[in-house]
C-alpha cells in the first residue's frame, strides 16, 4: 500500500513495487492527461510535477514519490484557465496534441524556477520531444507567459 498526494488530494493505493508512477495516475486514479510515450524517459509525454519539478513518470516508481507534491495536467487547472493553458492556445501550440500535457507540465517547472527565461533557457529546459515540430509556438507560448519576446 502506498500513500500517494495527487493534485493535492491524499490517496492510498495497492501497487506492484515496480509500477511506474506514470500507470499509478493513469490506471489507479483515472487520471489520463499524463500520456505514456517512451516508456525510457526520454519523450516527456509523461511529464508531471514533483514538489514543484519536471519529472518523467513512466521512470519514477509510484512508491518514491510517497510524500510529495504530485501535479499532473488536470491539476494544473481543472477549467483550463492557467497561464500556459491560455498561452498554448492564444499560440496555437497544438498540432496533433499527444506530447501537450508533458509539454505544458516542463514549462510550469521552468517558469517557476526562472519567470523570464531565455530563448536559450527554454531550449535547454525544453527536453521534451514533439514529433510535430512546434517547437517554435512553445517557446512563444513560454514567453507569452513569461513576459520576455
Amino acid at each position: 500500500m502506498i500513500h500517494l498526494t495527487v493534485n493535492g488530494q491524499p490517496h492510498e493505493m495497492e501497487v506492484e513495487a515496480d509500477t511506474p508512477l506514470l500507470w499509478a495516475i493513469r490506471d489507479n486514479l483515472g487520471l489520463t492527461g499524463t500520456k505514456f510515450g517512451c516508456g525510457i524517459g526520454a519523450c516527456g509525454a509523461c511529464t508531471v510535477l514533483l514538489d514543484g519539478e519536471a519529472v518523467r513518470s513512466c521512470t519514477l516508481l509510484a512508491s518514491d514519490a510517497t510524500g510529495k507534491a504530485i501535479t499532473t495536467i488536470e491539476g494544473l487547472s481543472p477549467d483550463h484557465s492557467h497561464p500556459l493553458q491560455q498561452a498554448w492556445i492564444a499560440e496555437q501550440v497544438p498540432q496533433c496534441g499527444y506530447c501537450q500535457s508533458g509539454q505544458i507540465m516542463a514549462a510550469a517547472a521552468l517558469l517557476h524556477a526562472n519567470p523570464h527565461p531565455s530563448d536559450a533557457e527554454i531550449d535547454a529546459a525544453m527536453t521534451n520531444i514533439c514529433r510535430c515540430g512546434a517547437y517554435g509556438r512553445i517557446r512563444a507560448a513560454i514567453h507569452r507567459v513569461g513576459g520576455g519576446t
